[in-house]
């Protein structure tokens, strides 16, 4: 495994895979890696000839009252688990390199960004069009993982990779979660025991929804209120949203005639996390 530093190094060497015409794909991450993200190295290591992974904590997707300073870096262990999985290439850039003194210049997220996320959290979206865009012009590889976990956000990239026709494919790879349901984050760390039981509470929300929904109430407002309530139970200290949303839009919704996406964020203690789950109505 080859860690590099250098931008000019990284662009050099992916190159060079290119022009060998094998396939590369690449796992942007902030690093305090967790199962989630080496199952997302696994699975470019299955389908492409050369894996590279990214650890950068951006500062331009977080907000002035957000954790950028206690964002957890625990880049040794990264590297022993990535070494593990026979990862080909780490990419670790210096920040005053991917963003030098004079940088000015950001990319507009689009329009799939501009609630939920991109309501509570103002420029985070610009934060991380304009890093994903600079890590895919560093490493031009031929497919992008991302986590599922973070819907909003691969729907954002997505957009913005159709929209500037950047040659690459988004895949979206399945949320993994602890043997009890909560979804893997790198903020799980920040959960005391006591806020660790209560932050199941979104999956239990999640769940309730698709249960509901199987039994047939297609209502989103009877939905959206079940989640709540299950949230409530849990209970976690405030809730930004509890909200059933199109797959592809995220516009929220009426009723669910086929097929759906729930979304949480929730702030168990100090510590805010994110869930959803694709909705699926009972056929009959």
């Amino acid at each position: 495994m080859k860690v590099i530093h250098d931008l000019n190094e990284i662009y050099t060497q992916i190159d060079f895979v290119r022009r060998d015409a094998r396939r590369i794909g690449v796992v942007p991450t902030m690093g305090a890696l967790h199962n989630g993200h080496l199952s997302l190295v696994q699975r470019a290591k299955q389908e492409c000839d050369v894996a590279v992974a990214t650890i950068f904590v951006n500062p331009t997707q977080f907000g002035p009252n957000e954790d950028l300073a206690k964002y957890p870096r625990t880049l040794e262990s990264d590297l022993e688990g990535l070494r593990q999985l026979g990862c080909d290439f780490v990419f670790v850039p210096p920040s005053d390199r991917v963003y030098r003194a004079n940088h000015s210049t950001f990319v507009e997220p689009p329009l799939v960004g501009k609630r939920w996320e991109g309501e509570l959290r103002p420029g985070h979206f610009r934060g991380v069009t304009t890093i994903v865009l600079k890590l895919f012009q560093l490493i031009p590889a031929h497919v992008a993982y991302f986590g599922r976990k973070d819907y909003q956000q691969v729907a954002v990239i997505r957009a913005m990779v159709d929209d500037l026709n950047i040659p690459i494919r988004i895949e979206a790879c399945a949320t993994v979660r602890e043997p009890d349901g909560l979804a893997m984050s790198s903020r799980n760390r920040y959960l005391s025991t006591e806020d660790r039981g209560r932050a199941l509470g979104l999956w239990l929300a999640l769940t309730k929804a698709q249960n509901c929904l199987m039994a047939g109430d297609t209502t989103c407002e009877s939905l959206e209120r079940g989640m709540r309530d299950e949230l409530a139970k849990a209970p976690v200290d405030s809730i930004d949203y509890a909200a059933i949303v199109d797959p592809v839009t995220m516009e929220p919704m009426r009723q669910v005639d086929e097929t759906a996406v729930a979304i949480i964020a929730a702030r168990v203690g100090s510590t805010r996390l994110i869930d959803n789950m694709t909705l699926v109505a009972n056929e009959k």
